[in-house]
């Protein structure tokens, strides 16, 4: 899911209203390839009761994520944690920007038990950008991994994280946690970031995937990008090659929707095709897996990518 995208920073690819499949955010009729069904059922009303009884966040709703209802019928959620309040604010995010709530130490036992009644085999957690707090909420991240692993120990985590400013001790108290994956979406090409996600830093996304891959060699990092915010090809291939020189291993690439009329326009709908020539590109520059097309987002089908690249590492 997600993978808000719109998006929290470091967070997401998302943006569609899921009351208006078929609009864009200026009311306008989206592309044919943008249109899409809502599923129900009652796996997916299963799943809203799980989620909301679990009182934690998930970006499937607070991003206003497209795939909500397919993942959702399917069991597959991205949490939340750290409340539903950012400390930043980038132009493509439907998360709201405000004061966070004080830190809510029970969250990762709450978490856990989501976690357990959902029967997840591979779990997502992202967060907003927590600033306000002494270690940017990089603690409460590392327990809530670790409460997992003490309680589903066969599920796979994966986390999606704000960038905690490349602070190396705060990203060594995440990797030591132990994820799987680690995520962080550089979301845009580096003439887009000032204006696209003003409180981040293009380079420092790079050095914190690099930071990563250092500190835990065969830890999978992962990352996103959004299309259709005016970026060219060639800048979307150097912005594909930088990933790929900090060893990142996913990348998902997936359109740009625009969550309201006070975020970024969208510039562009990337027909499909165009979006089978970008993953054909990103596959040559080597990254172990690809996910290209209009409704990719960041955690969509996380699970099944991690399973595929991880029996071949194992083979």
């Amino acid at each position: 899911m997600a993978a808000h995208h719109g998006g929290i920073q470091g967070g997401v690819l998302m943006q569609l209203n899921v009351l208006e499949p078929n609009r864009n955010a200026d009311g306008r009729r989206l592309p044919p390839w943008l249109k899409r069904p809502l599923p129900t059922g009652d796996v997916l009303l299963q799943t809203r009761r799980i989620v909301a009884d679990s009182g934690i966040a998930t970006v499937c709703e607070e991003a206003r994520c497209p795939n909500l209802s397919e993942c959702w019928s399917h069991r597959h959620a991205t949490f939340m944690i750290l409340g539903d309040r950012c400390t930043r604010r980038c132009h493509f995010c439907a998360v709201t920007t405000a004061k966070p709530d004080p830190v809510k130490t029970d969250e990762p036992r709450r978490l856990a038990e989501a976690v357990q009644r959902l029967a997840l085999r591979h779990v997502v957690i992202t967060a907003v950008a927590r600033d306000d707090l002494p270690d940017e909420g990089a603690g409460h991240f590392a327990a809530c991994v670790s409460e997992i692993r003490r309680t589903t120990p066969d599920c796979a985590i994966e986390v999606l994280p704000a960038d905690f400013h490349a602070r190396d001790e705060l990203l060594a108290k995440l990797v030591e946690a132990g994820p799987d994956i680690y995520n962080h979406n550089q979301e845009t090409v580096e003439r887009l970031s000032p204006s696209i996600r003003p409180q981040a830093r293009y380079r420092r996304t790079l050095e914190v995937l690099r930071m990563v891959k250092v500190k835990q060699p065969r830890m999978w990092t992962k990352s996103g990008l959004m299309v259709g915010l005016g970026e060219t090809r060639d800048e979307l291939y150097r912005t594909m090659q930088d990933l790929r020189n900090v060893g990142v291993d996913i990348l998902t690439v997936g359109q740009y929707l625009r969550p309201s009329e006070d975020h970024a326009p969208v510039a562009r709908y990337v027909p499909p095709d165009e979006f089978d020539e970008i993953g054909e590109e990103a596959r040559a520059l080597g990254f172990a897996s690809v996910a290209s097309g209009p409704f990719v987002r960041s955690s969509y089908n996380a699970a099944e990518v991690y399973e595929a690249i991880d029996r071949r590492r194992r083979a």
